[in-house]
């Protein structure tokens, strides 16, 4: 309990300390205190016990607050928690790194922002509590819009407002839902109210058909404009045009990471059956989002909004990997949160080192850096090719189970992995993973290969950042220490888990079957002549094994 209060005491801390110094130290301060939180998670990794199971831990009771409203301050956290935590701790101190060269002004309160959004991302990741968990998820919204606001490109005023608006109001509906669970479990217990994740799971879970379909709607409705899901995702290429680096970095490798952490913890436990009804309108909506917005990005000319549109179709691969309903889908889901934000956040800092360089993002102004810039080049091929999933590195193996998990999950077909999907989901998530390796080769192409393309006057570009917020290098360079230091260990972390990926998917294995069991025993309860209330045939059959494991089993 003390490690998992120190991970939200830590940044507070070292926020304040930002901002009580100078200038010149912030950054220093900053990076310093990112650390520390670093040190913190390692070593609460290190002495947590649950490992390879779905258990959360502490199990202990914590500190009471608020009892009137039934709020309990009790930290807690499972493996896919821990393994999210780990990835936030990692991500804040390369960010901020990575920015050394770029802020200029207003470090303070620059450096500030970042700890207080890692505190309140830990808060979420921690809560074993909804409106703990909302407090969180809520709060990382603040130091984002500032992020974007007074730091961000030409545009920022408009992505901020956009990103403040579509976030809050997605987070409202979901707070609805807790709303209405709270209420009904107290009503139900004697007037005895509770936000306890636990008690609400349960409680959500014995509630009517009909009841569920509109619990889950509000929940997942509320994530799905976190993750996001189209048609309510046109914000976030927005605010990574216009973000900072460092911006960019925490906003695809943490911040939409929690809508998809808020899903599989609250929206699939808390409203099975609703999940299992609205999963081919939302399956529906992630194949819009895989297809469409790779056809956006291959018509794409600012390689970071390139970058944003295709992380929107990536994540709606995890999303419709986890409506399959299975292990092999689900395990798939919760490893590409890990993989994305490592590949993405690698190729953000890639485009804003860039960016410092040249001052512009258009693949038309500028391109064929690898005679200018071969380590940089390097770098940026590398996560390119993570995150089109090239055999050996870390999106192969989450975009390999995903589909597997999407192409098993044939109600019709006794594949082993129940769910109520099959293969033509699949067939069409692959053609969009065909057209995201022409639209990155195309990138590539353009912007690293080919012929060297300069702009004439890189020290006072049209469309510059705004108030002199970024520092300017007359002749543009390769990287420095600094800048491979803080990229280096995403690209250490994607070649680990691509080549040696067993002692990762080992440890999320119970956590992804703890999710789907409700849902492999509403599959399996249904008979093939039922028609369930959203439309589909569930084959009842022999019983089905909720695991690839089980199915090996139920073979022999």
């Amino acid at each position: 309990m003390t490690l998992a209060v120190l991970l939200i005491v830590l940044p507070l801390a070292g926020a304040l300390l930002c901002l009580a110094g100078t200038e010149r130290t912030a950054k220093t301060v900053g990076l310093l205190a990112g650390l520390v939180t670093l040190g913190a998670a390692v070593m609460m990794a290190r002495e947590f016990p649950a490992w390879g199971t779905a258990d959360f831990w502490p199990n202990q009771e914590g500190w009471r607050l608020f009892t009137a409203f039934g709020v309990d301050f009790l930290l807690g956290t499972d493996t896919v928690g821990m393994i999210l935590i780990l990835l936030t701790a990692l991500l804040i101190p390369c960010s901020m790194l990575v920015s050394f060269g770029a802020i200029t002004q207003r470090q303070r309160g620059f450096y500030a922002q970042f700890l207080f959004m890692e505190a309140a991302v830990m808060l979420a990741f921690l809560a074993r509590d909804v409106i703990l968990f909302y407090i969180g998820y809520e709060f990382t919204l603040v130091p984002l819009f500032l992020i974007v606001a007074v730091w961000g490109g030409s545009e920022r005023r408009v992505a901020s407002i956009k990103l403040w608006v579509y976030s809050f109001v997605g987070s409202v509906v979901s707070l609805v839902g807790f709303i209405y669970l709270a209420a009904g479990n107290a009503s139900a217990h004697g007037g005895q109210m509770t936000f306890a994740i636990d008690a609400l799971s349960q409680y959500g879970a014995s509630l009517p058909a009909s009841t569920q379909w509109w619990l889950f709607l509000a929940i997942m409705g509320g994530f799905a404009v976190k993750v996001p899901f189209v048609p309510v995702h046109s914000w976030l290429p927005l605010a990574h045009g216009e973000a900072p680096t460092a911006g960019s970095v925490v906003l695809a490798g943490i911040v939409i990471k929690i809508g998809q952490y808020g899903a599989l913890r609250f929206a699939f436990p808390m409203a099975p059956e609703g999940g299992l009804a609205l999963a081919p309108f939302f399956s529906a909506l992630a194949l819009v989002g895989i297809l469409g917005m790779s056809l956006v990005c291959w018509v794409q000319n600012d390689v970071k909004r390139l970058v944003a549109y295709s992380s929107v179709a990536h994540m709606g691969l995890a999303l419709l990997a986890m409506f399959a309903f299975n292990v092999v889908g689900m395990e798939g889901a919760i490893l590409y949160m890990v993989n994305h934000g490592l590949s993405t956040a690698g190729m953000f800092m890639c485009i804003g080192i860039m960016y410092e360089r040249y001052h512009t993002k258009d693949m038309e102004v500028v391109g064929g850096l690898m005679q200018r810039m071969p380590v940089w080049s390097v770098f940026m091929v590398f996560f390119a090719m993570a995150s089109l999933a090239l055999p050996g590195l870390n999106g192969f193996v989450s975009e390999f189970l995903c589909l597997m998990g999407v192409y098993t999950a044939d109600h019709g077909v006794k594949t082993g992995f129940p769910g109520i999907l099959g293969p033509t989901y699949a067939f069409l998530a692959a053609l969009a993973l065909i057209l995201g390796a022409l639209y990155v080769l195309r990138m590539l192409q353009r912007f690293v290969f080919g012929p060297l393309r300069e702009p004439h006057d890189a020290q006072h570009p049209p469309g510059g950042e705004a108030h002199g917020a970024h520092g300017h290098h007359a002749v543009a360079h390769d990287l420095n220490l600094r800048e491979v230091a803080a990229m280096a260990p995403l690209a250490i972390a994607c070649i680990v888990i691509g080549i040696w990926p067993k002692p990762l998917l080992d440890t999320i294995e119970p956590a992804a079957a703890k999710v789907v069991a409700p849902y492999v025993e509403l599959i399996q309860r249904a008979p093939t002549a039922e028609k369930p209330s959203d439309g589909l045939a569930l084959n009842a059959g022999s019983p089905l094994p909720a695991s690839p494991a089980a199915a090996g089993e139920a073979a022999q």
